[in-house]
């Protein structure tokens, strides 16, 4: 079950820079409520690791940015 997510979280991530990857995914998860359970299945990371690049706080290593990329466009297709 998918409580959404925290008025905190979606806070953190407007303030986080765009620079990130990680950061553009979670904009992109958060407006379309795919939850993080879903993102870091999809992408086999862990929960916690999905939740610090929502926030900003870490940035996806170099061998996830094709991961993400390709599910962004997943993504995309479903606004």
């Amino acid at each position: 079950m998918s409580y959404g997510y925290s008025q905190w979280l979606v806070d953190a991530n407007k303030k986080a820079s765009l620079k990130s990857l990680g950061v553009t995914l979670g904009r992109l998860c958060i407006r379309l409520g795919v939850p993080v359970n879903d993102v870091a299945q999809e992408l086999d990371v862990s929960r916690m690791t999905v939740y610090n690049w929502f926030w900003g706080r870490s940035v996806p290593s170099n061998k996830h940015n094709d991961k993400i990329a390709e599910y962004l466009q997943v993504l995309k297709k479903r606004q």
